[in-house]
C-alpha cells in the first residue's frame, strides 16, 4: 500500500506540474463535440474528409480537462475508424509493467519523432488524427502562470491533431505531435499541437515525410481563464476571466 501512495503522489506531482505549463504542451485538452444530437450516449459521424464520415460510438459525457494517461478519441487505420487509445503512447518494445514506463510521451516533436527509439516503430504505420474541441496553454505573466483557452478560430470547431498510435501487449496507447508556434498562439506558449486542414490530414495519413508546413495555417484564438486543478471538470473552466 505504502509503495502505491508513493507511485499515486509522484504521479499527481506530474501531473500538477503539467497544469502549471512546467512540462512539454500539450498536457491538457478539452474533449471534441462529437456526440449524437438527439442523446447525449447516442453514435454520431464526424467528416475529417469531404464525404468520407467516420462512424463515432456512443461516448461518455463530454470533458473540458482531458489529462495524459486518460482514454480518447483517436481515429485511425484505412479506411478510418473511431478508436480509444491511452494518452501516453507505450512503445511495443517495452517489455516491464505499464508502471514502469518513466518517458513522458504524451507529446512528440514531429521534427524529430521519426528518430526518436519511443515513436521510429510507429512513424511510418502508426499514424492517427486526434480531435480535440481546443486545448489549455500556460502563460507567464509577473512570475505566475495564468491559463489560456485555445480554441478553433474557424467554421469548424474541432480541431484535428496529428498524432501517433502505438499497441503496448493489448493496450492501445497515443502521443500528439506538436510544432514551433504559428503567430496565433506565440505569445502564450513556443509550442503548440500540429493542427492539421484536410489536404494536410490526408498527407500525414498516407505517411508523407513533407511535414514542414504542417499546422502553420492553423487558425486559433485564446483567451485567458481561471486557474483550476487536475480535478477540474465542466464547461464553466472556458469561461473567460
Amino acid at each position: 500500500m505504502e509503495i502505491a501512495l508513493k507511485v499515486r503522489c509522484g504521479f499527481e506531482r506530474i501531473m500538477q506540474r503539467i497544469i502549471r505549463g512546467a512540462l512539454v504542451m500539450c498536457g491538457r485538452f478539452i474533449d471534441p463535440d462529437l456526440r449524437g444530437t438527439e442523446a447525449e450516449h447516442s453514435e454520431t459521424l464526424v467528416d475529417p474528409f469531404v464525404d468520407t464520415p467516420v462512424i463515432v460510438p456512443p461516448r461518455a459525457p463530454r470533458r473540458y480537462n482531458v489529462a495524459p494517461t486518460q482514454e480518447i478519441l483517436i481515429l485511425a487505420k484505412s479506411p478510418l475508424v473511431a478508436l480509444q487509445a491511452r494518452w501516453w503512447l507505450v512503445p511495443s518494445w517495452h517489455r516491464g509493467a505499464l508502471k514502469d514506463w518513466k518517458a513522458t510521451t504524451f507529446n512528440a516533436r514531429i521534427e524529430e519523432a521519426a528518430q526518436k527509439p519511443s515513436f521510429r516503430a510507429v512513424w511510418r504505420h502508426g499514424r492517427c488524427l486526434i480531435p480535440v474541441g481546443g486545448y489549455y496553454e500556460w502563460q507567464s505573466q509577473d512570475g505566475h502562470k495564468v491559463p489560456h483557452a485555445i480554441l478553433s478560430h474557424s467554421n469548424d470547431p474541432t480541431l484535428w491533431c496529428a498524432g501517433l498510435a502505438s499497441r503496448w501487449q493489448d493496450l492501445l496507447t497515443c502521443t500528439m505531435l506538436t510544432r514551433a508556434a504559428n503567430a496565433d498562439v506565440s505569445d502564450v506558449h513556443h509550442r503548440m499541437p500540429v493542427i492539421l486542414d484536410a489536404d494536410e490530414r490526408a498527407a500525414w495519413l498516407a505517411g508523407s515525410d513533407d511535414f514542414a508546413g504542417f499546422g502553420q495555417g492553423a487558425r486559433l484564438r485564446h483567451y485567458p481563464v481561471a486557474p483550476f486543478n487536475s480535478r477540474a471538470e465542466g464547461p464553466a473552466l472556458l469561461q473567460p476571466v
